[in-house]
């Protein structure tokens, strides 16, 4: 069974080859990351850390039982009782309703861990898949999302209020 983890150093060889295994397949529906990401990858890891351990951000990685990485989720910009989610599930598992009982589960622990009152997320319109995570995770349509706010695509701005 998938256990949904909070990152630490020791998860980095596991994102990283979830990040390459999976680099052409997100590059579908969203901003690809670049080669400077995996280039600069170990960095840019550590930063994240750094982030983490702030209070700023909070990441956290889906492990499979054979510790391979099956999703990221992430919350970004913890402040105010709010905080945007991110999110990205591996290919073989697309579609199968781990996004979404994933999110779901991050959404409980976002009010018990962080005391946070509302969730915001943004996709592109071409990510039909993403919107559908969203809607069955409780989330409603609240606005455009600019190209700058989508790493060049436009879409739509999702937010879940996590007291109902």
């Amino acid at each position: 069974m998938p256990e949904l983890k909070r990152l630490h150093a020791g998860h980095a060889p596991a994102v990283l080859a979830f990040e390459l295994a999976n680099r052409t397949y997100f590059a579908a529906s969203i901003s690809d990351r670049g080669d400077d990401f995996f280039d600069q990858f170990t960095d840019r890891y550590n930063a994240s850390l750094t982030e983490q351990e702030a209070g700023i951000c909070a990441f956290y990685v889906l492990v499979a039982e054979d510790g391979s990485v099956l999703g990221r989720f992430n919350l970004y910009d913890l402040e105010d009782g709010t905080a945007r989610l991110g999110y990205r599930v591996a290919e073989r598992v697309a579609g199968r309703g781990v996004a979404t009982a994933t999110v779901r589960e991050l959404c409980r622990m976002a009010t018990v861990m962080y005391g946070l009152l509302t969730l915001r997320a943004a996709t592109s319109h071409d990510n039909t898949a993403s919107q559908k995570v969203l809607a069955k995770a409780g989330f409603v349509s609240v606005g455009p999302a600019t190209p700058a706010d989508l790493g060049g695509k436009s879409g739509t701005w999702y937010q879940r209020d996590l007291q109902s």
